[in-house]
């Protein structure tokens, strides 16, 4: 089991020297309490084991801890423009612990030297949807969890080594995803998961055939029962779909505030749910340490989002300035995508490119602006149904420098992001240490580049070619200097 620095000395310190004594009355214990309590422990037990099986991955096959030292690199940190020249990183576990000159591995230490390359944090994407990313809309409508499952594991670990270390699902079924990744059973970046998008009837996120209504509380949609997306109308079925997104380990929660693109029953500009709806999520969410992110593109559902208490903007390409300042006032994050008509366009029909077209009409616009009055603005790319687009995961951040420097979009999809990403308290699935930096006790999450992404954001076009270290987790994935 991974514990924090000085836990264990915080731990024995708080013990009592003494216990009073306490004169317990014993009581016969009925059997069905028996029966729980034992299965109790069961699961117990087993979920610990689980947790130190996953957690051996950070020691070597010797028994030896893993330990790394990396020297000879200029150090991007995520935060700053200055790159750091002559310090060595050393990792001790899945951590960072220590930055400084000359320093002195164990004799069990694997030696890596970077010869003027660049190390920077592990990338995180905002905006990404595992289940959906690859996968084509016929081949979800005629597999069930278990096709879904296998391909998610290969669209994840392929997201890992395009040097993505991190990222915000913003919905789908995503939870065994998250545990198989990390008890280490698959391959994949870190999982910040949102559970199934919560979508009004006829919401951007209601994917059910007209014959499939009218609905009844009692009769789930198939796609429903296997978290794909839940529909809930009025507060108390909100609240409920919220909650069940939290007892199943959501870190954030995802509703949609607005129409959408890709889906078929709502037109762009429409707002979806009603103010106590959005509230009472918000809310509930709130009452668990986190936030709620909307899926809003138009400026009304921006507001609505707003007037909610909302804390993520996904989209927001057809806010106005006003709207953007009123974001900049209240501390709300723009999560927004380079969506552009050019080569990455989705394939869409009539009515959806329509609507496509109110979004990449506002892209610049919102881009600039945005940048200009100080709002903060994250990193996502939102990929849908496409493998060749997911491939180009980091020619979307490439995209960025369209209207930003190659540091500015790096700080954005590396420290920028973890600063979002923290917005879920306790509820952060890694509380040891920060993400999306490069500092001592910062997870050991780094790529070392062949080149200087800071004069040439390009190079994160071809993680292939250009990435020659992939580390998550003090784990070294990718080393092409071997």
């Amino acid at each position: 089991m991974r514990v924090e620095p000085g836990y264990w000395e915080r731990r024995t310190a708080s013990l009592p020297s003494q216990r009073p004594a306490v004169k317990i009355e014993p009581r016969p214990i009925p059997q069905m309490e028996v029966f729980m309590r034992a299965l109790t422990l069961l699961l117990c037990t087993a979920a610990t084991v689980i947790s130190a099986d996953a957690n051996a991955q950070n020691g070597n096959s010797d028994g030896t801890p893993n330990a790394v030292l990396i020297r000879g690199a200029k150090i991007f940190t995520g935060c700053s423009p200055d790159l750091l020249e002559g310090q060595d990183v050393f990792v001790a576990g899945n951590l960072i612990s220590r930055i400084g000159p000359d320093l002195e591995p164990p004799e069990f230490a694997t030696i890596i030297d970077a010869d003027g390359r660049v190390l920077m944090p592990g990338l995180i994407d905002a905006h990404w949807h595992g289940v959906f990313a690859t996968a084509t809309i016929p081949q979800l409508a005629a597999t069930n969890e278990g096709y879904w499952n296998l391909q998610t594991a290969v669209a994840q670990r392929d997201t890992l080594y395009r040097g993505f270390t991190t990222v915000r699902d913003a919905g789908g079924p995503m939870f065994d995803i998250v545990r198989a990744t990390n008890e280490g059973l698959i391959e994949g970046p870190r999982v910040f998961p949102a559970g199934p998008v919560i979508s009004q009837t006829a919401g951007h996120q209601d994917f059910r055939m007209t014959k499939d209504v009218p609905a009844t509380p009692d009769k789930l949609h198939p796609l429903e029962t296997s978290d794909m997306f839940y529909i809930a109308d009025g507060v108390p079925e909100v609240l409920r779909r919220v909650r069940e997104n939290l007892m199943q380990g959501a870190t954030q929660i995802k509703l949609t505030a607005g129409g959408g693109v890709t889906s078929s029953y709502d037109p762009i500009h429409t707002k979806q749910f009603t103010n106590a709806e959005l509230e009472a999520a918000v809310e509930a969410a709130e009452n668990w340490g986190t936030y709620v992110m909307t899926h809003a593109i138009n400026d009304e559902a921006v507001n609505h989002s707003l007037d909610a208490g909302v804390k993520s903007i996904e989209h927001g390409q057809m806010a106005t300035r006003e709207t953007l300042q009123r974001m900049k006032n209240e501390g709300a994050w723009l999560s927004m995508q380079p969506f552009l008509d050019d080569e990455d366009a989705p394939a869409l029909n009539d009515f959806q490119k329509a609507k496509y077209q109110f979004v990449t009409d506002g892209t610049d616009f919102v881009y600039r602006t945005a940048k200009e009055l100080g709002v903060k603005i994250a990193f996502g790319t939102d990929t849908l149904f496409s493998a060749d687009l997911a491939r180009r995961q980091g020619a979307q951040l490439a995209k960025l420098q369209n209207w930003f420097t190659p540091y500015e979009a790096l700080k954005m999809a590396t420290c920028d992001n973890a600063e979002l990403l923290a917005l879920s308290g306790e509820l952060t699935p890694y509380p040891l240490g920060p993400l999306g930096v490069i500092e001592e006790g910062a997870y050991a999450d780094m790529i070392l580049v062949d080149g200087n992404p800071l004069e040439n954001l390009d190079l994160v076009s071809d993680p292939e070619t250009n990435f020659d270290i992939i580390m998550k987790d003090g784990v070294i994935y990718k080393n092409t200097l071997e």
